[in-house]
């Protein structure tokens, strides 16, 4: 079962890996975006970490509800209210439950990227973190590695892809042969599970 620390540690652990790929991640934004995507989220990311310290929600939902408004709060540009709406989202989904199964995380997780899906109109193939978050949340209920592992190869697909959402897409085929950095970010998300997990 996964209780508060579990969700602490995974968003700790986010900001850790955000934080030591911040120069990748807007490497990869130059090209198709505003070249702040790093940054930003890992302004975003620390500050969560922060807030967390100071504060101890005692439940997954809590831990979640709470990240997903401080991103929202401290995120310029989409990636704030579209990462804070995963959270929030899911964290919602959770409920008040003092510990959540796998499978029930599984399921939340899946309502929070639904919400991101409607907030920003992005479907699988879209080249957005649409294309990391769904099939990480199909292989959710086989494990955190599994997961990390869709999440990946999610990731990587998107390089071949023309953007049809976002900046990206006012690049039009300029956009194709350039790994989109939201759905990249949104792999280091993932693979945090494992790392909360201690696996």
């Amino acid at each position: 079962m996964l209780d508060a620390d579990f969700f602490r540690r995974w968003m700790t652990a986010t900001a850790a890996s955000v934080d030591r790929e911040a120069e990748r991640l807007t490497a990869l934004d130059s090209p198709i975006g505003d070249a702040d995507h790093g940054s930003n989220l890992q302004r975003g990311f620390t500050a969560v970490a922060a807030t967390l310290e100071k504060e101890s929600p005692d439940t997954p939902g809590a831990v979640l509800t709470l990240a997903g408004r401080q991103l929202i709060s401290t995120v310029g540009g989409a990636s704030g209210p579209l990462y804070g709406t995963l959270l929030r989202r899911t964290g919602k989904a959770l409920g008040d439950a003092a510990e959540v199964s796998e499978e029930q995380f599984a399921e939340a997780l899946r309502a929070g990227v639904e919400a991101v899906m409607t907030l920003g109109g992005a479907a699988p193939g879209d080249k957005t973190m649409i294309d990391t978050l769904v099939p990480a949340v199909d292989a959710l209920g086989t494990g955190f590695a599994a997961a990390r592992a869709a999440a990946e190869q999610g990731a990587l697909a998107t390089t071949p892809l023309q953007a049809r959402k976002g900046r990206a897409s006012y690049l039009g085929e300029r956009s194709i042969g350039h790994q989109d950095p939201g759905a990249t970010s949104a792999a280091l998300l993932i693979a945090a599970l494992g790392e909360a997990a201690g696996e």
